[in-house]
């Protein structure tokens, strides 16, 4: 082994104790359910200000007796924002979006990654949250190539040419989710709460006909 290939291995175990420590790092949260316990580890390292948001509502108590309010078997299970009458808990205001950001680090909406739920407008998440139950590449951002204007730009099947920069960042259809944290253990859990019955509650679909219910959501690391 020649020094250049030393140290290219040297670098690359650097790396790996690198990525290893960071994972070591990343806060974890016991969720205590109605339909059995799971475990969610969280990365501030790729989406601060979202982990930031999160954890401060579970120290608050705020997703304890909230349920899975929208459960949808070959998408996702979301929660943290209603309890089992359908009462929707108070926020703080909305956390910035960082799903353009996340994206970048590598975190994206495959089964078991754990997302920001919002409405239209991209930064107004706040509590709600989701669980991906399969692969869900249509919810990521989608990454906008170098350049101002944009010399050329592939959405949807269709070729836009020098779009300015703003124009795309600020697009609204852009933007995705904000991907912040994985389930590392439980995820027999997950798939057993995407699986239950669901119908109709008022102007809500999809909801569980047996609330599945957030008993606690614990800081466990």
């Amino acid at each position: 082994m020649n020094a250049l290939t030393r140290r290219a291995a040297g670098l690359l175990a650097l790396a790996a104790l690198a990525t290893a420590a960071h994972a070591a790092d990343a806060p974890r949260v016991k969720f205590a359910t109605s339909a059995g316990d799971f475990v969610v580890e969280v990365y501030p390292d790729k989406a601060p200000k979202t982990v930031a948001n999160f954890l401060q509502y579970v120290k608050d108590k705020h997703y304890d007796g909230t349920i899975f309010h929208r459960v949808i078997e070959n998408f996702m299970i979301q929660g943290g924002g209603f309890d089992a009458k359908m009462t929707e808990r108070k926020t703080r205001a909305p956390v910035p979006h960082e799903g353009r950001e996340a994206l970048a680090k590598g975190l994206r909406n495959q089964v078991g990654m754990l997302a920001m739920a919002r409405t239209q407008d991209p930064h107004s998440a706040s509590a709600q949250f989701f669980i991906n139950v399969k692969d869900n590449a249509f919810l990521d951002p989608t990454p906008i190539p170098p350049g101002d204007p944009v010399p050329k730009f592939e959405f949807q099947g269709r070729t836009y040419e020098n779009i300015p920069r703003s124009q795309l960042e600020n697009s609204p259809q852009l933007f995705g989710y904000t991907v912040f944290g994985k389930v590392v253990s439980g995820m027999d859990v997950v798939n057993k709460i995407k699986g239950v019955p669901t119908g109709n509650a008022g102007m809500h679909q999809n909801v569980p006909t047996t609330p599945v219910i957030i008993q606690s959501a614990t800081l466990v690391k």
